[in-house]
């Protein structure tokens, strides 16, 4: 039985061979990939495997703010447990106040309050600390303190300025995060240890898929939980499970 699976499924490929011959430039692409790429995009063809939503150019596609902007507004609105709406897109490469180097984000958007979010994905971590993180959100501040205090000129107040939230997906955490299991949302904002209430600017979001993945969690099913759905999406590689998602959060 199993010789014969793997009869069929070299038969399946070999199809998917010819059909991209037939175009030069598609089988000049396939032919440049790397053998997993290459692996990966016949499991799809195949209709066994998603395509990697958690590479940037998937997850761009995927949440792209002038192309879907309702997918990014629900992800959004899931995670700071309020409706959002988007009203810009703001560019995505910026120079750090240093003047030396160049910041390259994967999703900025500007909400209907002004406030400004950054969404990032990371297939590793330690690339993206939380000391990185906070770089970008300082820079992000910055720049929206430049432009409020352009527009606003004599009449500026520091009250003028909104939040910038800094959201980021981790596909493979750092040591930290497995620490804690049950968790694999993590909010962080500054707070007073007196108990004083400041409306502080800058908060960030660090979500752990890998922990997720691994919880019993994310075999539930609850419609109502549209994160829950969402953090699913972006861990599955089976076409099915992926199939059934969209239709329990359609």
């Amino acid at each position: 039985m199993e010789q014969e699976s793997r009869i069929f499924r070299q038969v399946e490929e070999d199809e998917m061979l010819m059909r991209l011959r037939r175009n030069s430039v598609a089988y000049r692409r396939y032919q440049n990939l790397e053998e997993h790429c290459r692996e990966r995009f016949m499991e799809f063809c195949k209709e066994k495997k998603t395509l990697p939503l958690l590479y940037d150019t998937f997850f761009k596609r995927l949440f792209h703010p002038d192309v879907h902007p309702e997918r990014l507004e629900d992800c959004i609105a899931c995670l700071l447990k309020e409706k959002v709406k988007i009203k810009a897109i703001l560019p995505q490469e910026d120079v750090l106040i240093d003047g030396d180097a160049l910041m390259v984000m994967d999703i900025l958007v500007e909400l209907t309050n002004h406030s400004l979010v950054l969404v990032e994905i990371q297939k590793v971590s330690y690339l993206f600390p939380a000391e990185r993180a906070h770089c970008y959100s300082a820079d992000l501040l910055l720049r929206q303190y430049s432009r409020v205090k352009g527009e606003r000129g004599k009449h500026f107040s520091y009250r003028d300025m909104k939040k910038v939230y800094t959201i980021i997906f981790y596909e493979n955490s750092t040591e930290e995060f497995h620490r804690l299991p049950e968790a694999w949302v993590h909010h962080c904002r500054m707070q007073c240890d007196s108990g004083l209430e400041l409306n502080h600017l800058q908060e960030f979001y660090f979500i752990a898929l890998d922990v997720f993945q691994k919880s019993g969690y994310a075999k539930s099913r609850n419609k109502d939980d549209r994160l829950a759905g969402w953090l699913s999406l972006l861990c599955t590689e089976d076409a099915d499970v992926a199939e059934e998602l969209c239709l329990t959060y359609p």
